[in-house]
């Protein structure tokens, strides 16, 4: 049976980042749904970005796993803060699902475009200094090809966001994910976590590959493959290496698909040697 996958986008930002993968996957055939959460999306009808809970976050992706049938195997994939929040669900509904990838994973802000002030992040995201302070992207917008930049530029003076994600960040968006970053760290050798793919650049400019070395280092697993890619920045949906991006993710379905297929054909053997 076809593998039904959910696709979680970047903070604030829309299901266009994944576009590629997307499409990909259904061609393939997977039941694909790309997931818009309230209050960590962007919401292209509101004047102004509201943030919710991370918790809140959280509980929109695992009713929307709740509602898969039971035996489809289910595939989360997550891209940048997405990756995250794959990870926090996935502490929540070990057994339901089947794989994760995971994509630029931001544990750490540590890349190499992240300023030597970042230290002094929190006190804009847990003191009334955030008032007065809004993250605005700039370039190189995580992308490493100068033609798809061009583009995420005109698309931000011409709109509030592009398919790299929002012109602007608020501060409860960011504190948002600042917790459920540190929780989903101290959680992450605390739950058998189901196979990984973990597709990451090498000159991510936002999460420095140590943050693979976390995850390779602290997750409880039966399978962990990584792909380290050479020709992009964070975004790597939409960047040089997006046709490896996409084949990776496709090959992992079908592996996923193929061991579910096999366990079925197994448990269904053991019931006719039981009658």
């Amino acid at each position: 049976m076809k593998a039904t996958v959910l696709l979680l986008h970047g903070l604030c930002s829309t299901p266009e980042e994944l576009l590629p993968v997307h499409s990909a996957l259904r061609r393939d055939g997977c039941d694909v749904h790309a997931l818009h959460v309230p209050g960590y999306s962007f919401d292209a009808a509101a004047v102004r970005q509201r943030a919710r809970a991370a918790a809140t976050w959280v509980a929109a992706v695992c009713a929307a796993i709740d509602a898969v049938p039971a035996e489809r195997p289910l595939i989360v994939v997550g891209l940048s803060a997405g990756a995250v929040l794959a990870l926090a669900v996935a502490m929540e509904r070990t057994a339901r699902i089947a794989g994760l990838v995971l994509m630029s994973t931001p544990l750490r802000l540590d890349g190499w475009a992240v300023p030597r002030h970042h230290v002094l992040l929190p006190l804009a995201l847990y003191t009334p200094l955030g008032r007065l302070w809004t993250y605005r992207e700039r370039a190189p917008y995580g992308v490493k090809n100068t033609r798809v930049r061009g583009w995420i530029e005109h698309e931000l003076a011409t709109r509030r966001v592009s398919r790299a994600g929002a012109a602007t960040l608020s501060v409860p968006h960011l504190r948002e994910l600042d917790r459920l970053r540190r929780r989903v760290c101290r959680q992450l050798d605390r739950f058998a976590c189901p196979p990984v793919l973990v597709l990451h650049a090498r000159e991510d400019e936002v999460a420095s590959p140590a943050n693979v070395h976390l995850l390779e280092r602290s997750l409880r697993t039966t399978s962990f493959r990584k792909i380290m890619l050479g020709d992009s920045y964070h975004m790597i949906t939409i960047d040089n290496d997006r046709p490896r991006v996409v084949r990776a993710v496709v090959e992992f379905a079908h592996r996923l698909e193929g061991q579910s297929a096999a366990a079925a054909s197994a448990a269904g053997v053991i019931r006719e040697q039981h009658l």
